[in-house]
């Protein structure tokens, strides 16, 4: 399975981020401060979302889109969209529940060839426990078999010390 990558461009405060190969936690750390980085960008409109090219996309990776959807609602009063043309992942869309957060389409982006790979950011075994916990907390808030799923996972990562 391809590694997970994060390609992005940006172009008058349109932003668009294409997830690819297998995302996963790994990609925590780049994908939050990136994500932080673009809601306080100067001149923000808007952010798309692609996983037309994602093989598979971790609870981890779903807690941190659900975040910046939140926090791009209540920022930009602006609800992002996701391009997702694989039916497995448009399922688990669904099921946890973000066509609350974001727009949904079944379409691919028709043109990619301007997109930039972001640089993947080094993160210690704390940092990653604590954006893999937030991810979690996030996705547990968008319904309530969403909390029962991710539960135990919590509460057992709430537990660990470092």
């Amino acid at each position: 399975m391809q590694p997970g990558k994060i390609l992005v461009a940006e172009h008058n405060g349109a932003f668009v981020v294409k997830l690819v190969g297998d995302v996963r936690l790994t990609l925590c750390t780049t994908m939050d401060e990136f994500f932080d980085e673009m809601l306080a960008s100067q001149g923000f409109a808007s952010v798309v979302i692609d996983l037309a090219d994602a093989v598979n996309v971790d609870s981890t990776t779903l807690g941190l889109l659900a975040k910046l959807a939140i926090k791009a609602k209540a920022a930009h009063c602006f609800v992002p969209l996701i391009l997702s043309t694989n039916p497995d992942i448009t399922r688990v869309l669904e099921s946890m529940g973000f066509d609350k957060v974001f727009r949904i389409r079944q379409e691919p982006l028709l043109d990619d060839e301007d997109l930039g790979e972001l640089p993947m950011l080094d993160s210690d075994e704390e940092g990653v426990r604590d954006k893999v916990l937030e991810a979690h907390r996030v996705l547990m808030g968008l319904s309530e078999s969403n909390k029962a799923k991710f539960r135990e996972l919590v509460t057992l990562l709430e537990g660990q010390c470092f």
